[in-house]
């Protein structure tokens, strides 16, 4: 499947460029925002594109960053008129938090309605909450406890409470087999895609730099039994990389190497708890809302008896991964745009930008 997947994206034989790519490519704006007291501030990285329209909170997956919304954003930017704001949940990307080791469901969708609040006061525009993976839960319990109260529309993106569950044995051994370490950002990039982690390679260029940074080979010898992160469902194609694209301690001379921004594997206490019950709290808001899945296959039974009553929209997107919106940004955004415009919540742009 992803070999399928890779050849049709990409011509046989042609030198792909694994360079990465900066945000401003999708984004207006790049913003650092405080929320807090002044002796204890948290900053929480957020990117923002458009001026009218319903304003899009977008929340990554686990391991992730804002900028996984990157192609999405100027994909549904061209379909209808609307806001945009990307941000980097705690823990993740650039956002630094005095306690960065919580990750409880209660404080990441405070954090979600501090920031909107912090950007735009108690007249906050109507607010679409949109989440992938654990930013998708997220988005659900920041709307089950009405922390927005503009938020007109719900849309969780491969997120299921059923086969979330179900994956979680398996996520430390998944971590532990990831590599620790790149050489280069063009590696993890490249890795990222052959690996199918990223099965979009446009997407991978920009994405990728929010979830490893830059640091020297000592650091990341310190901190070898880190075991990096991904989100809860594991992909099966985690095998198809060249070890060369890996930084190993012997070959590492005294230049930076590159590591993964989080370890969530030291997190696990907070698994379980920010998807058990997401789907009857998903089918309980009382808001219009959208799924959007890689597989029917992964639809839980509560889930599958809400959509046979209509209680919500769905769309199943195939040949894609975990990473929907990065696999197939246009796919997602014309799902999006139609909630937004079935609800009346945007208006379609006359103008297109492709």
């Amino acid at each position: 499947m992803w070999e399928e997947n890779f050849d049709t994206e990409h011509e046989v034989g042609r030198k792909l460029d694994y360079s990465p790519v900066s945000w401003r490519e999708y984004f207006d704006q790049m913003e650092d925002v405080s929320v807090g007291l002044a002796d204890s501030r948290d900053v929480f990285r957020v990117y923002k594109a458009g001026n009218e329209g319903p304003l899009l909170v977008l929340l990554h997956g686990g391991g992730h960053s804002a900028l996984s919304w990157a192609v999405f954003t100027t994909a549904i930017a061209s379909r209808v008129n609307c806001r945009v704001l990307a941000m980097d949940l705690r823990g993740h990307g650039a956002t630094l938090v005095c306690q960065s080791d919580d990750f409880s469901t209660q404080t990441m969708s405070s954090d979600v309605a501090n920031v909107i609040r912090a950007c735009y006061g108690e007249t906050a525009p109507p607010i679409v909450l949109i989440g992938h993976g654990v930013g998708g839960a997220i988005a659900v319990h920041t709307a089950s406890n009405s922390l927005l109260p503009s938020t007109v529309g719900l849309v969780a993106i491969d997120v299921v409470e059923g086969s979330a569950m179900d994956a979680l044995h398996s996520i430390q051994n998944f971590l532990k087999g990831r590599p620790k370490s790149f050489k280069s950002m063009d590696h993890a990039i490249e890795w990222s895609v052959k690996s199918g982690q990223i099965r979009n390679l446009e997407s991978a260029r920009v994405s990728m730099v929010g979830q490893i940074k830059r640091c020297e080979v000592e650091e990341v010898d310190t901190q070898e039994q880190a075991s990096p992160v991904t989100d809860v469902v594991v992909e099966r194609n985690e095998e198809f990389y060249d070890q060369s694209y890996v930084n190993n301690k012997e070959n590492a001379a005294s230049e930076s190497v590159y590591k993964w921004r989080i370890d969530l594997s030291k997190s696990e206490k907070y698994w379980d708890g920010w998807f058990r019950g997401t789907s009857n709290l998903f089918l309980a808001c009382n808001l219009p809302k959208l799924l959007l899945l890689a597989s029917i296959d992964r639809l839980d039974r509560d889930l599958t008896i809400g959509q046979m009553q209509g209680k919500f929209m769905m769309q199943v997107l195939p040949s894609c991964g975990h990473a929907v919106q990065e696999d197939k940004p246009d796919k997602v955004a014309e799902a999006v745009a139609a909630f937004l415009l079935r609800h009346k919540f945007a208006e379609a742009r006359r103008e297109t930008r492709r």
